[in-house]
């Protein structure tokens, strides 16, 4: 039986978003993905659409491939429903967010490349603390309040002008604050906030 239009854009809807968040798939390949998955639904397949449904297939299976194996930068734990694991793909698909600053640790104005720390957030669902814990590879630790997340454009960055950081340079993730976008963000007392070599958060 044939389903109404809406049913069936709620149905590719819903393959889109699943491809995209767990298939790591860009937006346009998941959404056209789930509109040949939709026509299947209808039992309307063609060949055409077959031969696409297994090139499509083959994509997200080479896109799953891909994200085992890259390496995990980001771990989150604590008071959260599930520990969640992240790797530098996962954390693009949560989007990608620039931001030009300075620092007090390098010379003029610089521009980061990260997802947004609320993003991250977000993704790992409702929460009762009121500060996150940042931990570095070095064993460094700040607390962080989970306001300022929600207040500023705060970035989980990865690449420093164009180039991804290393653990020389600080990698591979930095949190980085829009310094220059407001005044008070130049005070001393956010300084020690901006963890670099960061790999976990934890939520006491």
């Amino acid at each position: 039986m044939a389903l109404a239009p809406s049913d069936r854009t709620g149905l590719q809807d819903f393959f889109a978003a699943k491809l995209a968040t767990h298939c790591l798939l860009p937006k346009g390949v998941a959404v056209a993905y789930a509109m040949i998955q939709g026509r299947w639904v209808n039992g309307r397949m063609k060949r055409r659409d077959f031969l696409c449904l297994a090139v499509m297939g083959a994509i997200i299976l080479s896109a799953t491939a891909v994200a085992q194996d890259e390496p995990v930068v980001l771990e989150v734990s604590g008071d959260v429903e599930a520990a969640r694991s992240f790797t530098l793909s996962q954390l693009r698909a949560l989007g990608v967010t620039t931001i030009e600053t300075s620092t007090a640790w390098t010379d003029g104005t610089r521009r980061f490349e990260g997802v947004l720390a609320r993003s991250v957030m977000a993704a790992i669902g409702p929460v009762s603390s009121e500060f996150v814990t940042a931990q570095a590879l070095n064993d460094y630790q700040a607390d962080i309040p989970l306001s300022d997340f929600a207040d500023y454009d705060v970035i989980f960055a990865w690449s420093m002008d164009g180039e991804m950081l290393s653990r020389r340079d600080k990698g591979p993730l930095w949190i980085v604050y829009p310094r220059d976008s407001r005044a008070h963000l130049s005070e001393e007392r956010y300084e020690h906030r901006w963890v670099w070599q960061l790999h976990r958060l934890t939520l006491p």
